[in-house]
């Protein structure tokens, strides 16, 4: 069971890639939230893209403006909320979405992930697939703590969103 205020947030988290914001979306409909992606919030509070923060600023400007827009959307309720893959790797993140929501791993296959980024210009950490590895590797621990974890390999968005959505209801 979990306490009826958390499930009032949805915390999307996974790997680049692992359809967050798709299936946020789709989730946020079926739930009958709003809808927040972290990493749009970010670009239009900074008034650049993340890329730009990455390249002008580097990860360590970016990772402060990420858990300051978490704390922001997180203050609001009946909300799923789309995270960048990298909000997990700060410990003060997890448990800010540890108290406030639910959190659901997004876990597909890294060839999947990867081919779904193929042609995007704005993920700053897109590299080879070596440094890709070392990177999910990293951050897996962490996805682990999830409190609900979803195959997000083949289903299409409507679909995982469902599937969600049943998930969410059975921890009333």
């Amino acid at each position: 069971m979990i306490e009826r205020d958390r499930l009032r947030r949805v915390y999307l988290v996974g790997f680049m890639g692992a359809g967050k914001t798709s299936v946020g979306e789709c989730l946020a409909r079926e739930l009958h939230y709003g809808f927040a992606d972290l990493d749009r919030e970010i670009e239009r509070d900074a008034g650049r893209t993340i890329a730009e923060i990455f390249r002008e600023d580097g990860e360590g400007v970016f990772r402060p403006l990420e858990a300051r827009a978490l704390r922001i959307v997180g203050a609001r309720t009946d909300l799923v909320v789309g995270t960048g893959g990298g909000t997990l790797t700060l410990w003060e993140n997890r448990d800010f979405i540890h108290r406030t929501g639910v959190s659901v791993w997004l876990d597909a296959p890294l060839d999947v992930m990867l081919e779904r980024c193929r042609s995007s210009e704005h993920r700053p950490l897109l590299s080879d697939r070596p440094k890709m590895e070392a990177l999910l590797s990293d951050r897996l621990p962490s996805y682990r703590l999830s409190d609900l974890r979803v195959d997000a390999g083949s289903q299409p968005p409507e679909m995982l969103a469902a599937r969600i959505a049943s998930m969410l209801a059975g921890l009333r």
